[in-house]
């Protein structure tokens, strides 16, 4: 199985490298600095340097013109802003690094990869529950809230582009222990990406542009 994973140099991205390789998977994967492009390394995956938020670094990825047919592909990189509890707006560079990273650099690496998969791809976006619309209940971390909704519209339409080519989905994680979920988080990054794996592995062409838990219960949009 041939795997790709963007934004992969440490938590969920470097442990679906992890479990994948520890399957015999040939995994190709992404990193910013040079510590986490060895961490790839060490772990037998291809490493290839990306920042998700460069417009000519992301045109110029490796992949393109070498023959790679993507199996399943987890666009994986994000960032969670300033947490705030009400309606404190962010500044503007706060703001564009944010819908760059979260929204822009998904939309980027979705129509780079959409010549790079194999027929019937698994496609994955990783979003977050508080992306939700309708199971919202608070308003904290709004500018991350929009983000994911975004991406969440973002996966929609790709999953309506490439029907008939791949299946593609968006995650809510679970609230993990890495260092963006922090060490009170539910569950740890092993329980999360195995959960990951296992609903990608058994998903079918009714599913594609749906939106799931780790562990594979539906999610309302």
């Amino acid at each position: 199985m041939n795997i790709l994973v963007i934004g992969a140099s440490r938590g969920i991205g470097l442990e679906l490298v992890r479990q994948y390789r520890a399957d015999g998977g040939a995994v190709t994967a992404t990193a910013r600095d040079d510590a986490g492009l060895e961490r790839l390394r060490s772990l037998g995956a291809t490493a290839l340097r990306l920042d998700v938020t460069d417009a000519a670094n992301a045109s110029g990825l490796a992949w393109q013109g070498d023959g790679a047919r993507f199996d399943v592909a987890v666009i994986n990189a994000g960032v969670s802003g300033t947490r705030t509890t009400g309606l404190e707006p962010p500044d503007a560079a706060e703001f564009d690094h944010v819908m760059h990273t979260n929204v822009l650099g998904p939309m980027r690496m979705l129509a780079q990869m959409a010549e790079a998969l194999a027929p019937g791809a698994r496609v994955a976006v990783l979003s977050s529950r508080m992306g939700s619309i309708s199971l919202r209940a608070a308003p904290n971390s709004w500018l991350y809230r929009a983000s994911k909704a975004a991406v969440n519209s973002v996966l929609k339409d790709a999953s309506l582009a490439l029907a008939g080519q791949a299946v593609c989905v968006a995650f809510h994680p679970g609230w993990v222990r890495t260092d963006m979920g922090g060490a009170h988080a539910d569950i740890d990054v092993t329980e999360s990406v195995a959960g990951i794996r296992r609903t990608l592995a058994g998903l079918s062409e009714s599913d594609n542009g749906s939106f799931f838990n780790y562990d594979g219960q539906p999610l309302a949009w």
